[in-house]
């Protein structure tokens, strides 16, 4: 099995590898990032069946990152860009196969059987008793019980043979602990101050100026779930509804996953719809195709990285709209996550992520603010929530999303987790509210409708409601950038620093707060830059080329004046008559 195909990917399962064995020395290498405590409030149920299969994602490091080749492209207008394509990745950012094989070659000492193993995505993927899984990597798992729900876990950190401690970056799958929580909010009754007024989603793009000649025609929308589905029945009579042509969507399995509608129009469904509803009456042109995993942190990132490198429905735009506190992930996720947005902007694949519904907290009741990952990811959109009032194209006010704990409010503070990026430098983002003012990547970097009294009407399982969310703000945002897409040279790919540069192509927002931050004038920790103008961002980000000058016209040829006739010639002289001679008399 040394010989790559031209894909790039190794289906298995496979038993025969090259690479070196790991069995020759027991001396291990802790994988950094993989500490884990028991679930906050989860009961323990003591040691799994270690005979018990699951399978475990192994993520390889890189032959160069590509972060480095992001940050260039970031530097650069959408449109002078040189993206790598998913054919070529792989040959400069992907696994090298003799890592792949070494890492291939331990998982076959370990008694795991292979099923995948993808250089692009840097993953090898095996399978195996939690005995052996547990063994292979000094694993201690455990079963825990929380939120009505029984799970395996671990505790600890992870480790590998010392040959592989810098081949090997992440391993994922042996803690199945739900990961994320899908950022959407139904409008349960008008606040009594605040009667609701809801929108269809194509009312919300007339009011931000969307660019009403495309509708995002050869473009692909991915779309990550976490749970839930969708029936085309619902579709079907949403767009009908709506009188909108209902756009192509189609389902990716990932892990096991697949496109499973609860019946539950209050539970996960309530997002895929909405994501899909968004999108899709915003930009009905464009394909969409909605990626299922386990909520996992397996789950996530592969669903991730399968999206990213799909060389089959090749998305350009990418909308996610689950996360949690960064305080809840590993930093090998964080790690791998941000990784792999990096690979996402030098393909020129736009990343669009929800900042949370909980306000500063995110959640969280420690007293502390925190923010959502993966919107606090510098290779991502964060997109944050406002409260809008409107009459058509015309915006009568917005402010910062906040109905109260109860209600929900927009995500937003100061990374723990990531520095102040480049772009981010000159927007005066505040130090933490927390102690010793860390001052890293601000969160949210954009906004939208996202308050549920000014929410979206979409169907569900069937029933017609109202949702709101920083969830729906993501596909809000894919939308539009599916429509800009059509007529750019090329996909725009990662915006913020364009964004950053141009802060009057925005609605800014200066009143409200989401908690421990503040709106005011220019970028603030609750809405970003703000809500898009999507006339101006159409100017900025795609530039109607200049006609070319008019050649001037030519001046008529020069006749030139005929040359004067030569001069006749002078006539000679007549000859005078010749003289006689007189004979003299005599």
């Amino acid at each position: 099995m040394g010989v790559w195909p031209a894909s790039q990917v190794r289906r298995g399962p496979y038993s025969e590898t090259g690479g070196v064995s790991s069995k020759s020395s027991s001396a291990r290498a802790a994988i950094p990032g993989t500490d884990r405590v028991a679930p906050a409030g989860a009961a323990e149920r003591g040691a799994p069946d270690p005979n018990e299969r699951t399978t475990v994602t192994i993520v390889v490091r890189a032959r160069t990152s590509s972060k480095q080749k992001a940050a260039e492209l970031a530097k650069l207008a959408p449109a002078h860009r040189s993206y790598v394509s998913r054919e070529d990745f792989a040959k400069t950012y992907g696994a090298d196969p003799n890592d792949v094989a070494s890492v291939e070659r331990f998982a076959l000492d370990a008694d795991l059987l292979i099923l995948e193993a993808d250089l692009a995505r840097r993953s090898v993927v095996v399978e195996g008793t939690l005995g052996a899984l547990s063994k292979a990597f000094g694993a201690d798992l455990r079963v825990f019980t929380a939120g009505g729900k029984t799970f395996r876990g671990r505790v600890g950190s992870l480790s590998v043979p010392a040959a592989l401690g810098e081949v090997i970056s992440g391993v994922f799958g042996l803690d199945e602990r739900p990961q994320a929580r899908a950022h959407f909010r139904r409008l349960m009754r008008p606040l009594a101050a605040a009667p609701a007024t809801t929108f269809e989603p194509p009312q919300v793009a007339q009011a931000y100026a969307y660019p009403s000649s495309v509708d995002g025609t050869g473009q692909t929308i991915a779309l990550l779930e976490l749970g839930g589905g969708f029936a085309q029945s619902d579709i079907d009579s949403y767009f009908s509804g709506l009188g909108i042509t209902a756009p192509s969507v189609t389902s990716v399995a990932v892990d096991g996953a697949s496109n499973a509608p609860t019946g539950d129009p209050d539970g996960p469904d309530a997002e895929v719809l909405l994501d899909i509803e968004v999108a899709g009456s915003i930009a009905p042109g464009a394909k969409i195709v909605v990626y299922f995993a386990p909520n996992t942190d397996q789950g996530f990132l592969d669903a991730i990285t399968t999206a990213i490198h799909d060389t089959d429905n090749k998305p350009q735009i990418l909308s996610i709209s689950w996360g949690g506190p960064e305080a809840s992930w590993t930093s090998q996720a964080t790690t791998n996550f941000d990784a792999a947005f990096a690979d996402a902007v030098t393909l020129g694949v736009t990343v669009l992520v929800a900042a949370g519904d909980s306000g500063s907290s995110d959640g969280e009741t420690d007293g502390l603010a925190h923010v959502d990952f993966p919107a606090s990811s510098p290779h991502v959109l964060a997109c944050g929530g406002t409260s809008l009032a409107a009459k058509g194209a015309t915006i009568e006010s917005e402010v910062v999303w906040n109905d109260g704990t109860d209600g929900g409010a927009t995500g937003g503070g100061i990374s723990d987790v990531f520095g102040l990026p480049t772009w981010q430098q000159n927007a005066k983002v505040p130090p933490s509210v927390n102690a010793g003012g860390r001052v890293g990547r601000g969160v949210p970097d954009v906004a939208g409708d996202a308050d549920p009294q000014t929410g979206y009407d979409i169907l569900v399982d069937g029933s017609s409601g109202v949702v709101g969310g920083t969830s729906a703000v993501a596909p809000l945002w894919a939308a539009l950038v599916a429509r800009l897409n059509q007529t750019a040279p090329q996909p725009l790919g990662f915006l913020n620093a364009t964004l950053y540069a141009n802060p009057a192509a925005f609605h800014d927002i200066v009143s409200g707060n989401n908690g421990a931050y503040s709106a005011g004038p220019g970028w603030d920790a609750c809405t970003g830059l703000g809500s898009p103008n999507g006339a101006k961002l159409a100017a900025l980000l795609v530039p109607t080329p200049a006609p070319p000058a008019p050649s001037p016209t030519p001046a008529p040829p020069v006749t030139p004046a005929p040359a004067p006739a030569p001069p006749a010639p002078t006539p000679p002289a007549p000859a005078p008559p010749p003289k006689h001679k007189r004979k003299k008399k005599k």
